[in-house]
């Protein structure tokens, strides 16, 4: 009984045989047939090349949601240089409630604001990267996936103690913020706290010293976050007027960053600057200094890392070969069937009538018979 079953199980298996094998007795081969079948192999091996590459390929993921976290404090890092010395300026963080004025966390660093060649070549690399972001969208993508390869987009120290005078004022560090509107202003004189607001001593300070010239070596919002470069990294405004106010408005949108380097909270933002010359009596009133204004965005954009899966790779592969298989056979039969079609018409090759082709055929053998005549056998006179 277990015999018969077994039999009865392999014969079910035989006749379920979607694959028959057909004998080499009766496949035609032919040289049109070897060709298309050496440029469909090559076809296929050289879209396989590709799709694997496809394959090791990664991309981002963008997906927008409703940012529900409005409790935690926003960090900002900064690292300003201002054409003034220190004890000239003061900067403070004043939020749209006007409740909070802070400046501690950042440091004050006395400096010289002429650039080192060294440095000179570090912001021109810097500014072009930040140009051909501005054309082409797409980088950003690499900078998010090499984050750990990137260098820090720090201003590189000075290779030699200069003996210039100090003549700029370094101002770095981080502070954290409500996550509401604000305003990060440098200008003349130090800020002083009161129950009324804020205010910055500038009594003591001559008006002819008041250069806002400044040059930001980086400014961004949350986790700081090696390799990558912020829309103001690198910027630098020179003015001959002691009277100048320069204004940047940005619109921070925060970011959850997932790769397979690393995970963090972060955030991205857009600037619109403007600068123009305080003069009363023209009718532009305002203050001396640098104004950095933010806002954040209520939606939180969330960046993720994605990689094709495996069975959709074999997917794909299986595709692309079956796809080129059956491609070619179907070009080749209607070459051959076009072909056909023409030596049918012009009665050629196997399409030759058959008298023709006796006669042909009697023509050569009699041509292959025929012996040419001797100098002996011609009759003499």
């Amino acid at each position: 009984m277990r015999r018969l079953s077994r039999r009865k199980a392999l014969t079910l298996v035989r006749e379920l045989d979607a694959f028959p094998k057909v004998s080499d007795s009766y496949v035609e081969t032919s040289a049109s047939g070897g060709t298309v079948s050496l440029i469909a192999f090559a076809a296929m091996a050289l879209l396989a090349i590709l799709e694997f590459f496809v394959y090791r390929d990664t991309w981002m993921k963008y997906e927008y949601e409703v940012d529900k976290d409005f409790s935690s404090k926003l960090r900002i890092n900064i690292d300003i240089t201002v054409a003034m010395k220190c004890q000239h300026v003061g900067a403070d963080i004043l939020d749209l409630a006007e409740t909070m004025i802070t400046s501690s966390g950042l440091q004050y660093e006395p400096v010289i604001f002429e650039l080192t060649p060294q440095q000179r070549l570090w912001q021109r690399t810097l500014l072009l990267i930040q140009n051909r972001l501005r054309e082409e969208h797409a980088l950003q993508e690499v900078l998010y996936k090499s984050l750990l390869k990137g260098g820090p987009t720090a201003l590189p120290p000075r290779e030699d103690a200069s003996m210039e005078p100090l003549d700029a004022c370094r101002i770095h560090g981080h502070v954290y913020v409500n996550k509401v509107a604000g305003n990060l202003h440098i200008t003349v004189g130090k800020p002083i706290h009161h129950p009324q607001g804020h205010a910055h001593i500038a009594a003591f300070v001559s008006h002819n010293t008041y250069n806002f010239s400044h040059r930001i070596d980086h400014l961004s919002f949350g986790e700081a976050i090696p390799g990558i470069i912020n829309p103001l990294d690198g910027t630098e405004k020179i003015t001959y007027n002691h009277n100048q106010m320069f204004q940047y408005f940005i619109t921070v949108v925060p970011t959850r960053l997932n790769t397979y380097k690393i995970s963090a909270d972060t955030h991205q933002f857009s600037v619109t600057e403007r600068e123009r010359v305080i003069n009363h009596a023209a009718g532009s009133h305002g203050v001396s200094g640098v104004f950095i204004k933010y806002d954040t965005s209520s939606l939180m954009v969330t960046v993720s890392e994605q990689h094709m899966p495996l069975w959709q790779f074999l997917v794909r592969l299986c595709g692309i070969i079956g796809g080129i298989f059956s491609t070619t056979g179907m070009l080749h039969g209607l070459v051959g069937f076009c072909f056909d079609v023409i030596c049918c018409r012009l009665k050629r090759g196997v399409y030759r009538p058959r008298d023709d082709v006796q006669l042909h055929n009697q023509t050569n053998n009699l041509n292959n018979h025929q012996t040419p005549l001797v100098a002996d056998d011609v009759p003499q006179e």
